[in-house]
């Protein structure tokens, strides 16, 4: 870690926070506070998550909002049924065809919400703490010129038990090694990745999002670039638990955060491509060609003073 990365790991680093709810509340002021929470076909786990939060809603939280992103389940029964709003992704910017993607639907999530700080939580996160978005909201609402807070935690693969780390695979292969390599400044964050985080919409409106996988790395380095190093703050939430995607499908999201970083770092233009990988068939290795989407939405706030 560079001595940059080091100083900021030591400032902005919450290893075991310990404000409470009544510390927020009283700090938060008139600022008001969205929860988004993207979604594509998470009937199975989504309440859970809403349940986490809801306790929270009319007084820390001041709405709670699913995006869905075009769920062929039942993720927007079993969310309304659990108490959030839902908003479909094409029942918001409706002038624009839906690109497909998480970024697409957090990027449309600024149109749908209204809240001065927003906080961004997975939907298939298994057994989710409802200390989560307390700790994401904390450095926002007690120290000044916080704009982006990263969730860290221990990230068991579904196959171990509660003390396994085996998770994230992407990030210790190719993002974190990426940016020390990249953006050294910023090697000192634990889960650039990380789908657990929380921003001002001041900054959020102001930066464009990676319709894909990679938002979070676009987010990041993009807040660097306008906030700098003391703008962005990273809060330990524990462990997290989520559904493991196959080795193959690893492949495409980290060919998309590449993708999302080379441009951002001006190395590559941000554009459609594809990757090959090879796959057994009845004893014989054949390419399997998927195409990947690397294309950026612009910043809400240009989009809304048109």
């Amino acid at each position: 870690m560079d001595a940059d990365a080091q100083a900021w790991f030591v400032e902005r680093t919450w290893q075991s926070p310990s404000w409470t709810v009544e510390d927020l509340l009283r700090a938060k002021g008139t600022r008001t506070v969205s929860v988004v929470l993207p979604a594509l076909n998470e009937e199975a786990t989504v309440a859970d998550v809403i349940a986490s939060v809801h306790p929270l809603l009319g007084t820390l939280v001041d709405e709670l909002v699913v995006i869905d992103s075009g769920s062929t389940d039942r993720t927007v029964e079993v969310s309304l049924a659990a108490g959030a709003r839902v908003v479909r992704r094409t029942e918001v910017l409706t002038e624009l065809e839906p690109l497909p993607g998480k970024g697409e639907v957090l990027w449309r999530s600024l149109a749908a919400t209204t809240g001065d700080l927003l906080v961004f939580l997975d939907s298939d996160l298994i057994d989710p703490d409802p200390a989560f978005v307390p700790a994401l909201l904390g450095p926002m609402l007690l120290e000044p010129d916080i704009h982006l807070v990263k969730g860290f935690y221990r990230r068991p693969l579904s196959t171990e038990d509660a003390g396994g780390s085996g998770g994230g695979r992407v990030t210790e292969l190719m993002a974190r090694p990426l940016l020390s390599a990249l953006r050294p400044e910023l090697s000192g964050v634990i889960q650039p990745l990380s789908g657990e985080y929380a921003g001002t919409r001041e900054l959020l409106e102001a930066v464009p999002f990676a319709s894909g996988y990679g938002v979070e790395i676009g987010l990041l380095l993009d807040a660097h670039g306008i906030v700098g190093l003391p703008g962005i703050a990273q809060v330990n939430l524990g462990v997290r638990r989520h559904r493991n995607q196959p080795l193959h499908a690893l492949g495409v999201m980290a060919r998309q955060i590449l993708g999302t970083a080379l441009a951002r770092c001006g190395m590559l233009p941000a554009a459609a491509g594809a990757l090959t990988q090879f796959v057994q068939v009845a004893g014989e290795w054949v390419p399997d060609t998927a195409g990947v989407l690397v294309a950026d939405r612009p910043p809400m706030r240009e989009l809304l003073v048109r």
